[in-house]
């Protein structure tokens, strides 16, 4: 049984923050801000449900009010085998800190040639924010592409106390 996308806008210092669920039990399949390289936008027929977000509601205003340092929510997304390991392994990037795609690589077991492959599932993170992509930066420390923009990556480290 197919059950129509649940979603939800939140206000953040960094723009709208569209949530959406791909079922009913809540489970945060995307978190994607205007403008965003391949990021989602509503749809026909996609039920609003700011009720069913609520958890990640308070925990995203938290982040951005300095208080939150680490998102305790029920996540899903769906890619290749080597995307999913480069997601889980975006998730142990602490707070406040960074990393680089070479890092990433290394982390998961990928040669250094798989660097660039790297960087297209780091692009591809369907989940900006609570999956924390805006952390990895070019080896040479350079705030290197962000799928929700240089600007916003920038405003998140900065939120983070890296910049």
């Amino acid at each position: 049984m197919n059950h129509p996308v649940r979603y939800a806008s939140v206000d953040s210092p960094v723009g709208p923050l569209l949530l959406t669920a791909d079922g009913a039990d809540g489970t945060l399949t995307s978190l994607s801000v205007p403008g965003q390289k391949n990021g989602r936008t509503v749809q026909e027929g996609w039920l609003h449900t700011p009720g069913l977000f609520r958890t990640a509601d308070e925990q995203l205003g938290a982040y951005f009010g300095g208080e939150l340092k680490e998102f305790e929510l029920e996540l899903r997304s769906e890619g290749s085998e080597f995307r999913e390991r480069v997601w889980g392994a975006l998730g142990s990037v602490p707070y406040g800190e960074t990393t680089t795609y070479g890092r990433i690589a290394a982390r998961i077991g990928a040669s250094r040639a798989a660097v660039r492959a790297v960087g297209g599932a780091i692009g591809a993170n369907p989940l900006l924010i609570v999956r924390p992509c805006h952390r990895v930066i070019g080896a040479d420390g350079s705030l290197t592409g962000y799928a929700g923009g240089l600007e916003r990556k920038t405003a998140l480290l900065a939120l983070e106390g890296v910049l």
